[in-house]
């Protein structure tokens, strides 16, 4: 990130010969050095920090960039073996507090996550010392970013996709990328424009005068989020469905959110469906097409339990519309499913979607025998979750919604797929009891306004104990509940079913920019050690190489 400069004595490198002048000598030198590497440790720091801000709950979505640049700027001129540590101190400074709302589970799962999420980021920055040897490194720099991301998305264990850059972004300039690339594409545009930033930095740092090599890479920085607005957006349609929500809040906190005592988080969901039927009745309330309850909305599997079937049925019966209820069922005698059950108030329990991309050591255990040896709060998983096997479309009154449950927004393999079976709107069904009043429920509402204009659909969502919400397809938070109080309402919500880019393409813009980087990490390894510690014939700056 810092500029080194050579003594004045030192031959000058050329373009002809691509290597440096050697490193400054004597006690000045090394002065020089520790400053540099001050400044390096500095900006990766202040690099995570800034990404992390940019995050809900605070939002500040245009540090992205900035954070991108700064972290782009610590591992410049970098050899790997520096840039990888380097990566990983960005890695802990961005995601220690970004993911503190794992901390509930206990402090050694935060620490541990994080210190695991890190080393996707001492591996980028390494892999993009070794980038900006290239000509026009900031498109591959950006792209190393995506192929990052993809990687925590889809190791250990299934992968871990919080805490992306796109979902930074949930309404932001940025934001109309989503609807071309999904949110791997919105997460190229903040980091290419990070890198631009930080190419404009090191030309200015080199040259600080105007010309071309400064003005090109600042139309850059100008140009990404600009070029948002040419995003084609869709119109309304002219069909509406009225659909209700219902918070209904839980007796426990923490690792015990349904309480001890049993039947209570049903009785708050059915007690709420019954107090929007006297609303609806007495003409307080618009009559909904149907209704949906938050994932867990029973903590007594209906199949197995004839008073919670009872209860359950009172209420659908009681409002008169199909509802979306969230429970737990079992599945044999070992196992259960997470499930999104169409509850008709004739012909009661029907169709249904499973939760597929399961939390691991939550709904089940990875590395079950050695994991319960070694922790004894893992025992608390109980029953392990089978995983279901098909899409989320269901049939629920006059439409088809697209059933999403609680992790599976942050995977976009499952919203695309559902989305692609023409269901809409999107309905999350969340439980995110155990981390009420962290950054999960902000964070994960921000993954709903992203999947809104990826997909062209209403997103309505059903927490638990919040945050439930209404977005619109433009990605806009129409509605939106607090956290740990009931609540409930009755939403007119538009009925999209023009398809987008990004929806039809799917992975694709993905694996374009994950072959993107694999090919600019191939070509710097072709170029040799000797183009690391000389690249002022490409970007404008000059620069020694480091250990």
């Amino acid at each position: 990130m810092a500029q080194e400069k050579t003594a004045a004595a030192a031959p000058r490198a050329t373009a002809t010969d691509g290597a440096a002048a050697g490193p400054p000598r004597g006690r000045t030198g090394a002065d020089a050095a520790r400053r540099a590497l001050a400044g390096r440790i500095a900006g990766a720091v202040a690099g995570g920090l800034l990404l992390f801000l940019s995050f809900p709950p605070l939002g500040l979505w245009f540090l992205a960039p900035l954070g991108l640049a700064l972290t782009v700027l610590s591992v410049h001129g970098s050899r790997p073996r520096r840039a990888l540590w380097l990566g990983m101190l960005t890695g802990l400074a961005f995601l220690l507090p970004a993911l503190h709302w794992v901390s509930p589970i206990g402090t050694d799962a935060w620490l541990g996550l994080v210190a695991l999420e890190s080393l996707f980021y001492a591996a980028w920055a390494a892999g993009t010392a070794l980038a900006v040897r290239l000509p026009l490194w900031p498109l591959w720099s950006a792209a190393l970013w995506v192929a990052m991301e993809w990687a925590r998305g889809q190791f250990p264990f299934g992968g871990f996709p919080w805490a992306r850059v796109a979902f930074s972004q949930g309404e932001s300039v940025f934001t109309p990328y989503a609807a071309l690339g999904g949110a791997p594409l919105v997460t190229f545009a903040v980091a290419l424009c990070g890198g631009l930033a930080a190419l404009l930095v090191l030309r200015l740092v080199a040259a600080p005068r105007w010309d071309r090599a400064i003005a090109l890479p600042l139309a850059g920085v100008l140009a990404v989020p600009a070029a948002a607005f040419a995003v084609p957006r869709f119109g309304d349609e002219g069909r509406t469905v009225t659909i209700g929500v219902i918070q209904g809040n839980v007796p426990g906190r923490g690792m015990h959110p349904l309480g001890d005592e049993p039947a209570v988080v049903l009785g708050n969901h059915t007690r709420m469906l019954h107090e929007m039927a006297r609303a609806v009745r007495e003409g307080r309330t618009p009559r909904p097409d149907l209704v949906v309850l938050p994932e867990n909305s029973t903590d007594i599997d209906p199949y197995r339990s004839d008073f919670a079937r009872a209860e359950i049925d009172a209420a659908v019966k009681d409002i008169g519309v199909p509802v979306l209820v969230g429970a737990v069922v079992g599945i044999g005698e070992n196992n259960r499913a997470t499930r999104s059950l169409v509850w008709d108030p004739v012909t009661g329990p029907g169709a249904y979607y499973d939760k597929q991309q399961l939390v691991p050591f939550g709904e089940y255990t990875p590395l079950k025998e050695l994991v319960l040896a070694l922790f004894e709060r893992a025992g608390l998983v109980g029953k392990q979750s089978v995983a279901g096997t098909r899409d989320g479309d269901l049939k629920v009154g006059p439409v088809t919604v697209g059933a999403i449950n609680c992790y599976e927004v942050a995977f976009d393999g499952i919203v695309g797929d559902t989305a692609r079976t023409g269901a809409t709107p999107l309905v999350v069904q969340t439980n995110n009891a155990t981390y009420a009043l962290t950054g999960l429920p902000a964070q994960q509402l921000a993954m709903s306004q992203l999947r809104a204009v990826e997909h062209n659909r209403a997103v309505v969502t059903s927490a638990i104990t919040g945050i439930s919400a209404y977005v619109t397809p433009d990605g806009t938070v129409a509605w939106r509940t607090g956290e740990l109080v009931p609540a409930a309402n009755v939403l007119r919500v538009p009925v999209r079913t023009a398809e987008t880019v990004a929806t039809r393409v799917g992975a694709l813009p993905e694996w374009a920019l994950i072959l993107v980087s694999v090919g600019a990490l191939a070509a710097a390894w072709r170029r040799g050690p000797r183009s690391l510690v000389h690249s002022a014939n490409q970007d404008g700056d000059r620069q020694v190489g480091d250990e």
